[in-house]
């Protein structure tokens, strides 16, 4: 019981309480990063309920599933490489399933429709509205998971997600012409189609969520998860082809719950790897997360302070000013609050943010005359952030004792010699 009680203690406060540049052996800070990203991962998956949000997902997909084919399948027919599609198709479990006919069947159908003008106008649109509501279920899923608040604008959504369908045909028809490229055989062939999952994976962690990730905080999930992916459409492939084998009531009928049971773990994979490429790039906004949450406001003044001194001192130097993360590393702090202590320099006019390029990090430096800079300055304008007698309707007494309150903070050091009953009189 003990030796749990410390290793919870551990993993919710010790292991925070190091910054990723206090390691000097590569292996150990490797060791802490993957470490913290599993629980990151696991806390993820909880608070952020991700198991009912492959459900969701499942859902939307199975809706959405036979009109992103049939906008694919007649893009393909425009480039004469709608065969490519179908052999492809054939290639994976769907194929083994029998699936394929049938669902090729339903597509020749909506496209036959639209040759006929019956789908023009309000058929296109619940298409269209089929496949944009099922890529913006994914955004949305993604941007929860990066905590991004903003979405894209409408028309970016509509553009993306019309690329994404123009370039699934790409893929696939890529995929069959590396297939005849690298030659007949087995292991050639599925490292290939380990090769596409990876480039896929790592390609939808980059390209969904509405912030910038980093490559390689994409291409690390964008491996593992493709990998999982294709063990898992390998395993597909192996329960249906043994159904279809040992039950002739069953067999034929086997592959809908493990199309179903695919598309959910499919999800489900996906999401996980999302909240991976989080964890990954975000690992050192939780250093410090427990301590920081109940830090006292004379020690949050004194780094604070200690960062503008550096700052200052620099600028006084003709030296480089320096971003939050040079900041962060200098002196082993957490970058969070960093980036709050320096937010808040900014937005009391302290400190000025210097961008030298569109892809650069912000760098700071004063706002004013350095020789005039003094910590009572830089704490009155703390202290005075924010909006002040906004109450409608106070009462007398409490108006009296602001207007009290303000004449003796003017005063330097005479609140020291106040009692807090003085201020009523």
């Amino acid at each position: 019981m003990k030796k749990y009680s410390e290793i919870s203690h551990f993993m919710r406060y010790d292991m925070w309480r190091r910054t990723a540049t206090e390691f000097r052996n590569p292996v150990q800070r490797i060791g802490y990063l993957l470490l913290r990203t599993i629980v990151l991962v696991a806390r993820g998956f909880t608070s952020k309920n991700l198991n009912n949000t492959a459900k969701s997902l499942t859902f939307s997909l199975t809706f959405a599933l036979v009109p992103i084919l049939a906008m694919v399948i007649a893009i393909a027919k425009g480039f004469g490489v709608a065969d490519t599609i179908e052999q492809y198709l054939n290639s994976t479990f769907l194929g083994e399933a029998g699936m394929v006919p049938t669902i090729m069947q339903m597509v020749d159908r909506y496209l036959e429709t639209a040759q006929g003008g019956v789908f023009i106008g309000i058929g296109i649109l619940i298409l269209l509205w089929a496949i944009y509501s099922f890529f913006e279920s994914v955004e949305q899923a993604f941007n929860r998971i990066w905590n991004v608040q903003k979405n894209r604008s409408i028309i970016r959504k509509f553009t993306t997600y019309i690329t994404i369908v123009l370039l699934i045909p790409v893929g696939m028809v890529c995929s069959s012409g590396i297939d005849v490229f690298v030659g007949s055989s087995i292991l050639n062939s599925v490292f290939v189609q380990f090769l596409i999952s990876w480039g896929f994976f790592t390609w939808i962690y980059i390209a969904f969520p509405n912030t910038h990730v980093r490559f390689i905080y994409g291409l690390i999930p964008g491996i593992l998860m493709g990998t999982l992916f294709k063990l898992l459409q390998m395993l597909s492939v192996y329960l249906i082809a043994m159904l279809s084998r040992t039950s002739i009531v069953y067999g034929a009928f086997a592959a809908i719950p493990i199309l179903m049971t695919w598309l959910q773990y499919t999800s489900l994979l996906i999401l996980i790897g999302a909240e991976m490429s989080f964890a990954l790039q975000n690992n050192s906004e939780f250093e410090y997360e427990h301590d920081l949450s109940r830090m006292s406001r004379r020690y949050k003044d004194f780094v604070m302070l200690y960062l503008l001194s550096v700052i200052v001192k620099r600028f006084e130097n003709n030296e480089e000013p320096l971003t939050a993360s040079e900041l962060a590393i200098r002196d082993n702090l957490p970058i969070r609050l960093v980036n709050q202590l320096l937010s808040r320099l900014v937005e009391t006019n302290v400190l000025n943010e210097v961008v030298e390029g569109e892809d650069e990090d912000r760098k700071y430096q004063p706002a004013l005359d350095t020789h005039q800079l003094t910590i009572g300055k830089v704490l009155d304008r703390i202290d005075e952030q924010g909006t002040e007698e906004f109450l409608q309707a106070p009462s007398k007494e409490m108006s009296a004792f602001w207007e009290r309150y303000k004449e003796l903070k003017a005063k330097e050091d005479v609140l020291d010699n106040v009692m807090i009953n003085e201020l009523m009189n």
